[in-house]
């Protein structure tokens, strides 16, 4: 995939700081919060985690510039703007390659009638050496040392050139970005073995050459990227953002807790903006509840290399009690239910189960041993949830239930503890993950697995699963009382594929108008609930200010396509209904990944206004969901099962459709859609073998591909 050709647009910005710039690539470490809307490296820098630094350095004219925004492009790879300073015109390409540096293209010219000097400038706080433009400073919150070298094409820049009247120039700024850990003295090398800024001299002043070594290491990693091409440009540029998303929030940080690659939440955060010092809640840390949702898209890359990594460096963090902890390179934070067990059984259902480092198989048991041995409280195998946060859905609405949603939530009085569903589920899935390992691979731990999982499916369908009302819910943790709460978790036993045709009745009557139907898909809890906000507060009070998480009423990306992907496996082509309603809740859900739903502009923020779907909060580029595992499982209707492949699209409303290099073991696929309805054909292939040319309505068998 082309990635700058499919998801080039316009400026983007902050929505909460106007006039901001956003740059779209980031290195191992480097990155940028936003930029200043000056020349340069200028606004919020980051370098590990979140540090706010508020300078790099920059290019300041003898004259002050236009009032106006510059004009411009964002790309993936790049950012190009265009602004005046007077008579002086600037041209700039500027980006961050993977090895941490830095990186302005400048071409300006005066266009006046009277010289005008351009002088380079950095942050005299950061850069002390200034003979050699060297710098330091001890991050004490990360305990290591921030290491910058600034370099330009024109050494005279940091003192001021003059450009007459007429007159034009080209020049290449670099600050290449280091880091030792603890606190450096001053005989620490000022920038440590490693990579150097590139293959090509900073001293070439118009910089085509380093632009184009950037553009082909940056674009080598989307070359294994599955390329999807439709007749629906929302889908294409879908897919493009979904995998920048995933690239963008990869990380090296080789420190600490995180000495591999490891994926973050995201690259934004809900911190403070104030220099060197934020404050609050960052998403550049690895969560491993986000981990698993990372894994079940990345898997579909068809160089693994990655995920292995990911899933390795999440193992690595793993408590006593089986857990696997938040981390940041320094600090140990809380645990978050996931399903990293049933992640890695994804990733080795395409890529094979000797993929699966043994590291992580161990992991996988013991998270399961863990929860099991510290959290169940009866025979009933299903988990009791103290800390409403610990699910990554803090204030669902349930937990209060027994004391009437009390005007103060943060009442300890009035909270009970609960048998939660989605971690209920999450153990399920974890077991049967562990299972599918164990049996690829004949390790006699599966029969355990297996029982396990058995029992609390049993527990699931037989306590949880309400007959009256045909939903699921969360119980009293000692008397194991229905908390009569329709939340948005209610739809995990048929994402688990717990179901069957005896519980349909109850996904269509919780999709109604009045529980999660009638909204933006789909609410964190029913519009019926007394506690229902569908922008977040606990019944008005903003007790986590205005962007805070509330699971009582908001959106969410990430449960919104579990529910797609709940409906979708339940749904037949006969259900007509249910068909219609993943159309309508995917198209949704891709807008949302849009501001405004302009194509032109992806932004995907962490919620939603629940009935809305006006945007919450403002952390772009948001990497807390799946959805390309949905696009080529319901969309291209790619189905991987124990017995075999099955093509089973799901009508969205396509013309055409053609998703190229899917990889399924030492297999490419090709799947091609055309037409709409009764009239749709589908043409699968594997190379140079057609496996399936012809009409495709419900389920159709793929047949095994005669290449080895």
């Amino acid at each position: 995939m082309d990635i700058d050709a499919s998801l080039t647009g316009p400026h983007r910005g902050l929505r909460t700081r106007p006039g901001t710039l956003l740059l779209g690539p980031a290195g191992r470490r480097l990155w940028v919060d936003y930029l200043d809307d000056q020349p340069g490296f200028a606004g919020r820098i980051d370098y590990i985690h979140k540090l706010n630094m508020p300078l790099l350095f920059t290019v300041r004219p003898n004259c002050a510039p236009d009032p106006q925004r510059s004009d411009g492009q964002w790309l993936p790879s790049r950012l190009r703007t265009t602004q005046r300073f007077g008579d002086a015109q600037l041209t700039e390409t500027r980006f961050i390659t993977w090895d941490d540096c830095a990186v302005s293209i400048q071409h300006w010219r005066n266009q006046g009638s009277a010289p005008i000097t351009l002088r380079a400038d950095y942050d005299r706080d950061l850069i002390s050496d200034t003979a050699d433009l060297r710098g330091r400073r001890y991050i004490d919150q990360h305990d290591f040392t921030l290491l910058v070298h600034l370099e330009a094409s024109r050494a005279d820049l940091w003192a001021g050139i003059q450009l007459e009247a007429g007159q034009e120039c080209h020049l290449t700024i670099v600050a290449t970005v280091r880091h030792l850990p603890g606190k450096a003295s001053a005989t620490d090398p000022t920038l440590p073995e490693g990579p150097a800024t590139g293959t090509v001299p900073v001293a070439e002043e118009s910089g085509v050459e380093l632009l184009a070594a950037h553009r082909r290491e940056y674009q080598h990693w989307y070359a294994s990227v599955p390329t999807l091409v439709s007749d629906n440009e929302l889908l294409n540029r879908l897919w493009a953002y979904r995998w920048y998303i995933l690239r963008n929030s990869m990380s090296e940080p080789g420190l600490g807790h995180l000495p591999g690659t490891v994926m973050y939440e995201g690259r934004s955060h809900k911190m403070t903006k104030a220099p060197w010092r934020p404050t609050g809640w960052e998403f550049s840390k690895v969560i491993p509840l986000s981990t698993s949702l990372h894994v079940q898209d990345l898997r579909w890359r068809a160089d693994p290399a990655d995920t292995i990594e990911v899933l390795s460096s999440a193992a690595r963090l793993q408590g006593t009690d089986g857990q696997l902890y938040s981390h940041t390179v320094r600090e140990q934070m809380k645990p978050y239910a996931n399903y990293f067990g049933w992640a890695m059984a994804l990733f080795a259902q395409l890529h094979g189960a000797a993929s699966v480092p043994d590291a992580v198989l161990v992991a996988a048991k013991e998270q399961v041993r863990g929860e099991h041995r510290e959290m169940v409280t009866s025979d009933d195998e299903l988990s009791v949830v103290h800390d409403h946060k610990r699910t990554g859905k803090e204030y669902q609405p349930s937990y209060w239930y027994f004391h009437d949603y009390p005007a103060d939530p943060k009442d300890k009085t009035t909270f009970t503890p609960l048998k939660r569903v989605d971690r209920a589920v999450y153990q399920y899935l974890n077991a049967k993950g562990v299972v599918a390992l164990c049996a690829a691979r004949q390790d006699p731990d599966e029969q355990e697995f297996r029982d396990l999982a058995r029992r609390l499916a049993a527990s699931i369908l037989a306590k949880q699963w309400d007959p009256g009302t045909e939903f699921f819910y969360d119980l009293h943790h000692r008397t194991d009382e229905r908390a009569m709460v329709r939340n948005v978790v209610g739809f995990y036993p048929w994402w688990a594929g717990l179901t069957d045709e005896r519980h349909t009745a109850g996904l269509r009557r919780a999709l109604a108008p009045g529980y999660f139907g009638g909204a933006e898909p789909y609410p964190s809890v029913a519009q019926d609930c007394p506690a229902f906000r569908p922008a977040g507060g606990w019944l008005g009070n903003f007790i986590k200010g205005r962007n805070g998480c509330m699971w009582n009423g908001p959106s969410w990306p990430y449960t919104t396509a579990i529910t797609l992907d709940a409906i979708a496996r339940t749904a037949s082509a006969d259900d007509a209904d249910l068909v219609d309603e993943f159309a309508s809740g995917f198209w949704a859900l891709a807008r949302q990944h849009f501001r405004d739903g302009d194509v032109a502009v992806p932004y995907l923020v962490e919620h939603y206004d629940g009935l809305t779907g006006e945007p919450i909060s403002d952390e772009p580029d948001y990497n807390h969901s799946f959805l390309i595992d949905v696009i080529v499982r319901y969309v291209a209707g790619l189905r991987v099962e124990d017995d075999g492949l099955f093509l089973e699209p799901l009508e969205i409303g396509l013309g055409q459709l053609r998703l190229a290099e899917l990889p399924v073991g030492s297999h490419r696929l090709t799947i091609e859609l055309t037409g709409r309805g009764d009239g749709r054909s589908a043409r699968v292939q594997c190379g140079e073998h057609v496996l399936v040319d012809g009409p495709v309505r419900g389920r159709v068998r793929i047949p095994e591909c005669p290449h080895p």
